[in-house]
C-alpha cells in the first residue's frame, strides 16, 4: 500500500486534565495502543453508542514496509 493510498488524518490541538490523560496513558498500555488510537477508538465507540454511523477506518499496515527490489 503506497502512502497516497492511506486517507489523511485531521490532527488537532486537545487540552486534557493531567488525570484524565493518565487514565488513557494507563488503558492504551493495557491494550498495547498509542493514547492517540486510545482516544479515537473510544470516540468511535462513544458514537457507535449513540447511533452515530461512523465508515470504517482505513487499516494501515503495522510493521516494516516491505523491502524495494
Amino acid at each position: 500500500m503506497a502512502k497516497d493510498d492511506i486517507a489523511p488524518r485531521k490532527a488537532f490541538p486537545l487540552r486534557l486534565d493531567p488525570a484524565l490523560y493518565e487514565a488513557l496513558e494507563r488503558g492504551a498500555a493495557a491494550e498495547f495502543r498509542s493514547v492517540n488510537a486510545q482516544v479515537e477508538m473510544l470516540l468511535r465507540e462513544g458514537l457507535r453508542r449513540r447511533g452515530v454511523k461512523l465508515a470504517e477506518p482505513d487499516k494501515r499496515r503495522r510493521g516494516r514496509p516491505p523491502k524495494e527490489e
